[in-house]
């Protein structure tokens, strides 16, 4: 019997794939077969029924300890987030006199200057900007070789780095917890139900920008 997906004879994309993140909340819903189920448990005696109440309880319980978790993570990425704005704003200060910056550097600085809070709607962006920020000055640096020595903007670009890899493992983590929730919210019948009557739906993960994208996949050597 020949496999059914066969990457010899089967239909290949030669061309490639790219990948996206869906950005929709899924919301999640029960029928009836939800409450036929649990007017059974009733019908069957009250005990079944209160246990399959204090199970329901319990799920409410833990959905919401799961919801506290995701906007925890969350908060984390906001921090490192907010960092780095720090350190952006005091790198410039110190090379804005010595060195002429990208126009582009110094709107976003000046942008950042009247105070950042990086939230659901715009973490991205922020981070984005940042990113675009900060590679702008390292380019800078590179006509500057003698700026790169002095010991407090090496400082400053070590943290940078730093902080870039804590973003990176702050998304992951807030990631699986979002995946958590995205699987607990359809496990039936006791969480799905739940979540259902407490209008609850799914969470959209964290996505790279578009433009991050294509950098990714430009040359870099």
């Amino acid at each position: 019997m020949a496999n059914e997906l066969d990457e010899k004879t089967g239909p290949v994309d030669e061309a490639g794939r790219d990948i996206n993140v869906i950005a929709k909340q899924i919301p999640v819903k029960v029928g009836v077969g939800s409450l036929v189920f649990e007017v059974l448990l009733w019908v069957l005696g009250i005990i079944p029924g209160l246990i399959f109440l204090f199970m329901k309880i319990n799920a409410k319980k833990y959905l919401n300890q799961l919801q506290q978790k995701v906007q925890h993570n969350a908060s984390q990425i906001d921090n490192y987030l907010e960092q780095r704005v720090q350190i952006l704003q005091n790198v410039v200060g110190i090379v804005e006199k010595s060195i002429d910056l990208d126009k582009d550097v110094m709107k976003t600085v000046a942008a950042f200057r009247g105070g950042v809070n990086p939230n659901e709607g715009n973490r991205n962006e922020v981070s984005d900007k940042l990113d675009s920020a900060m590679r702008g000055i390292n380019v800078a640096f590179e006509a500057y070789p003698d700026l790169k020595a002095q010991r407090t903007i090496a400082d400053a670009m070590q943290q940078n780095s730093y902080l870039q890899r804590e973003i990176t493992a702050a998304r992951e983590v807030y990631n699986d917890t979002v995946l958590k929730w995205n699987q607990d919210v359809f496990a039936w019948p006791t969480k799905m139900i739940v979540a259902a009557k407490a209008g609850y739906s799914t969470r959209i993960p964290f996505a790279s920008s578009k433009q991050v994208k294509e950098q990714a996949r430009a040359k870099f050597f």
